[in-house]
């Protein structure tokens, strides 16, 4: 921790039990890993992928992967701007173009 946020006993507190449990947290999924992570690394990669979902243990694994979903691209639900063309607006089924 570079600088506290509050300044009173509560608030320092809270702020060193947060920064432990973090850390023990990173430890473990340092340990669990079968990737050869160096604790900085899995940290700053942990941050970036923090809402994404996927699996953990499959990530700390496997971290360059595309996370689920990522990699297909389902366009049939897509709109089509036609664009120099009349717009049309009644509602036509997804099955036309």
């Amino acid at each position: 921790m570079k600088t506290f946020i509050g300044t009173n006993e509560n608030a320092l507190l809270i702020q060193i039990w947060t920064a432990m449990i973090a850390l023990v947290l990173i430890k473990w999924m340092h340990f669990t890993s079968k990737w050869n992570w160096s604790l900085a690394n899995l940290a700053s990669l942990t941050r970036m992928n923090l809402f994404t979902y996927r699996d953990l243990r499959e990530w700390l694994d496997d971290p360059f992967r595309s996370p689920p979903g990522e990699t297909q691209h389902d366009l049939t639900y897509q709109m089509a701007f036609p664009f120099g063309q009349p717009i049309n607006l009644k509602q036509q089924p997804l099955s036309q173009k």
